[in-house]
């Protein structure tokens, strides 16, 4: 009897231990268990920070990249502008020159002609002497056409080189420079005026329009030719429809 109970104490005993045992590895387990979890979800929000971090720092570097060729591509536009307005102006200086010189000639050859009138000299004589007269003056004009060819190049180069060093430069026209619509397009938002670069009309220049003096929009230059340009409508600023025949002036004369 005392052998069947201790057996029986015994058995109970190590059942109760191995309750305990198996509720303690089961603690543990489940201890181990969440860490593993914790550790899996750690590294992959690592690994996302991670990729999050080389996508950032990739998207850095392509814009930066971006920005160096921005700032090359400025830098060598300034350069050819800057070249561009020296060789105008050379230019520009010779032709003053030259303009001085063919001024200075045909001063001269009035003179020689008044003088020579005076004399009483034959009429061969002095129709030769009116000859010189007549090609010193259309070479005097040819000059004068030449310089004011060369003025509106330097006054276009001037912008392209203000546009590119500062920041926000307003393009200025002629105060002169008056124009009409000779063409409107809604659709794509364009007008065709009737002033070109003989005129004064330089690219991004604003003009206004208007029609029985009120003001009906305003358009910015966007291609230039010889007697013509072709305009785009400033947003905010079409107050009215644009028909053909309205005025246009600048919106930033030069003073």
């Amino acid at each position: 009897m005392l052998i069947r109970l201790s057996l029986i104490i015994a058995i109970v005993a190590a059942l109760a231990a191995g309750v305990v045992n198996f509720t303690v590895v089961k603690g543990k387990i489940q201890a181990l268990t969440d860490d593993r979890d914790s550790q899996k979800s750690q590294k992959e929000q690592y690994h996302t920070q991670l990729v999050s971090t080389q996508k950032t720092l990739k998207d850095t570097q392509e814009t930066l990249a971006q920005t160096q060729q921005q700032l090359t591509d400025a830098q060598n536009a300034r350069q050819t502008a800057e070249n561009n307005l020296a060789k105008a102006q050379t230019q520009i200086d010779d032709l003053n020159g030259k303009l001085t010189r063919t001024t200075a000639q045909l001063n001269d050859a009035q003179a020689e002609l008044a003088a020579y009138k005076a004399t009483g000299l034959n009429p061969q004589q002095v129709a030769g002497l009116d000859k010189e007269l007549k090609q010193t003056q259309n070479a005097l004009d040819v000059a004068n056409d030449e310089k004011a060819v060369l003025t509106r190049t330097v006054a276009k180069l001037n912008n392209q080189l203000n546009e590119i060093l500062i920041p926000g430069y307003v393009v200025t026209l002629p105060a002169n420079l008056k124009g009409k619509v000779m063409a409107v397009d809604p659709k794509w938002e364009f007008v065709v005026l009737n002033v070109g670069e003989d005129q004064g009309a330089v690219k991004d220049g604003e003009m206004l329009v208007s029609r029985d003096g009120k003001l009906v929009g305003k358009v910015i230059i966007r291609s230039v030719q010889r007697n013509r340009c072709i305009a785009n409508l400033v947003p905010g600023w079409q107050l009215g429809d644009i028909f053909e025949g309205d005025q246009v002036i600048p919106a930033h004369p030069a003073s």
